[in-house]
C-alpha cells in the first residue's frame, strides 16, 4: 500500500536515489544482537532478547549501546560503563558484521531495477564506515552505489541534512532531483531538511512509531513498493 502527499511530477524528475542501510536495505539485527550479548557477557550482565535489540536499533551504535546497557530507549549508561561497553560492542560486531544479516525481500531486484532505469544510487547510513563497507560487500550490493556516506564520514549524522546533501554532491545531482528511501524518523527529517523527496517504509526499524505523524512525502509498505512508486511516477 502506498500513501502519498507529494506530486508525482516531483518524483518523476528524480535522477538519483539516496537509500538508508539498516532497516531499509538490510535486516542487520541478528548480527547486532550477537554483538550486544557478547558485550553484555564481557560486562558480566544478562543477555537481552533479539526482539529487544530490534526495538532499539536505528540511531547509530552509541545510542544502541546505551539502550542495551540500560534497557531503555532514552537511557544513558554511566560514562565508564558506556565506554567499556562501546569498545566491546565494536570489537564483537567487527568480527560478525555479515554472518546473519540479510537483504530484505525485493532489495537486490529493486536495486537492479533502479540501476537499469538510469538512476544514480547512494547509500547514507549512521553506521560507521568500518562496518558499512564489509556489510555492503558481504551482501553483494556494494557495486550499485556510486556514493556511500557513513556515520563517521562527516561531523553530523542523520537527522541532520548534511549526510544527504553530501551524498547528492557525490553523485553530482542537485538535491531537488533526488529521492531518499528510509525507514525511520531520522531518515524523514534528514531528507526534508535537505530538500529532497522522502519515501519512507512502514517496515524496518522505527521503534514502533506511526511514521505518518512525521509527514514523509510518500509512505509505502516495503522496499519493493518504494521502487515501484519511483519508477511508475
Amino acid at each position: 500500500m502506498i500513501s502519498t502527499a507529494t506530486r508525482p511530477a516531483t518524483v518523476a524528475r528524480a535522477e538519483a536515489v539516496i537509500i538508508d542501510l539498516d532497516g531499509t536495505l538490510v535486516d542487520s539485527v541478528p548480527d547486532l544482537a550477537v554483538a550486544a550479548n557478547r558485550m553484555l557477557a564481557d560486562l558480566g550482565r544478562d543477555p537481552v532478547a533479539e526482539s529487544d535489540v530490534r526495538r532499539w536499533v536505528g540511531n547509530g551504535v552509541p545510542r544502541l549501546v546505551h539502550r542495551v546497557l540500560t534497557g531503555e530507549v532514552e537511557g544513558e549508561a554511566e560514562g565508564e560503563l558506556f565506554a567499556r561497553g562501546r569498545e566491546s560492542f565494536l570489537r564483537h560486531y567487527a568480527e560478525n558484521v555479515c554472518e546473519r544479516s540479510r537483504c530484505y525481500p525485493g532489495v537486490v531486484e529493486g536495486l537492479g531495477r533502479l540501476h537499469q532505469a538510469g538512476a544514480r544510487l547512494a547509500c547514507v547510513t549512521n553506521k560507521p564506515e568500518a562496518f558499512t563497507g564489509p556489510l555492503l560487500a558481504g551482501l553483494g550490493i556494494d557495486h550499485y552505489f556510486e556514493s556511500v556516506v557513513c556515520g563517521d564520514t562527516l561531523a553530523e549524522k542523520k537527522p541532520h541534512p548534511a549526510p544527504v546533501l553530501h551524498a547528492a554532491a557525490g553523485l553530482g545531482t542537485p538535491i531537488g532531483r533526488c529521492v531518499m528511501i528510509g525507514d525511520s524518523v531520522s531518515d524523514i527529517r534528514s531528507a526534508k531538511a535537505a530538500g529532497c523527496v522522502s519515501v519512507c517504509l512502514r517496515s524496518g526499524y522505527n521503534q514502533g512509531l506511526d511514521l505518518s505523524r512525521f509527514e514523509p512525502d510518500v509512505l509505502v509498505d516495503d522496499f519493493r513498493a518504494a521502487v515501484d512508486f519511483i519508477l511508475q511516477s
